[in-house]
């Protein structure tokens, strides 16, 4: 599957990335960079440092640093740390952005594999909607796109209504909800219901010499913030995204159209709508066995 990652790494990101490198199933071709979890700079440094880790070889291209429509956000960085790795901040990345930006990346790319590139957004929407105003038809030249974000029939996790992707780009995410493109969405409805503890790290640490220890590292910060908030563990949100896009029988999903709420007390929830293309949203799986198809690729890559 050609894929490409859309992303603000972020500790549950780079978890993401790692295991798309690793998985077998799957070619990268690129990441786009955007705004949330950590600046878009921040993202950038962060995305050419897990590429230069994986020992890829693909284009990092930096996208937007603020919403669509709304003003600019604060970084999460009570969630994931100064730097994005938790209290890991000795990041080096010797390689170099692309010159081109990420929204006209994208819409290169889907026209040099017109009907073969599935688009994984792990962050806000932004530059895939710039992308869709930058050409036409940029969603109909894509296999699809499967994107962590937004909360169906759960609570948020940023307000009661809204999960974080979804709220710090809602018009974004809006515009392409209704752009007709193959969507599914990856929202809180699962990825809250697969948790990974300490425990699981220490699996990972020990399956996966390469990179194991340093998803370990960081994920103290993670879990720390999950703790406070009284969950045992981290979500899966961005890996289980990645999984859904390459195995897409491993979750349960409905068939609804969904809309972005744009403002008031909602502002960022997602909800069904009328009168709109019908999407695929998650809303069933298995915890146990995700985790355990989520270590699996890990298994195979070599110290």
């Amino acid at each position: 599957m050609k894929m490409i990652i859309d992303t603000d790494p972020g500790i549950d990101d780079a978890m993401a990335i790692l295991y798309a490198a690793a998985h077998p199933g799957i070619e990268l071709l690129g990441l786009t960079t955007v705004f949330g979890n950590v600046t878009a700079r921040q993202a950038t440094r962060n995305a050419l440092h897990l590429v230069e880790r994986a020992g890829l070889d693909i284009p990092v291209a930096q996208g937007e640093n603020k919403p669509l429509v709304n003003g600019p956000i604060e970084p999460s960085h009570h969630v994931h740390g100064p730097d994005g790795f938790g209290e890991v901040t000795s990041i080096d990345a010797r390689g170099t952005k692309e010159e081109e930006g990420a929204a006209a990346f994208l819409v290169r790319i889907a026209r040099q594999h017109r009907g073969e590139l599935v688009l994984c957004p792990v962050g806000p929407m932004t530059n895939i909607a710039k992308a869709m105003l930058l050409d036409p038809e940029f969603a109909e030249n894509l296999a699809g796109i499967v994107f962590m974000g937004g909360a169906l029939d759960v609570p948020g996790n940023v307000t009661p209504h809204a999960e974080a992707n979804a709220y710090h780009d809602p018009h974004a995410l809006d515009l392409v909800l209704k752009s007709g493109a193959a969507i599914r969405m990856i929202g809180l409805d699962v990825t809250n219901r697969v948790l990974l503890d300490a425990a699981d790290f220490d699996t990972l640490a020990q399956i996966n010499p390469a990179h194991g220890p340093f998803l370990q590292e960081m994920s103290r910060f993670y879990l720390a913030f999950y703790a406070a908030r009284g969950q045992a563990g981290c979500g899966l949100h961005d890996p289980l995204t990645v999984m859904a896009a390459v195995m897409p029988d491993l979750l349960g999903f409905i068939r609804t159209p969904v809309e972005a709420v744009l403002e008031g007390a909602e502002g960022g929830a997602t909800r069904r709508a009328t009168h709109r293309p019908t999407i695929e949203v998650a809303t069933a799986c298995e915890p146990e066995l995700i985790k355990e198809l989520f270590f699996a690729p890990f298994r195979c890559v070599p110290a």
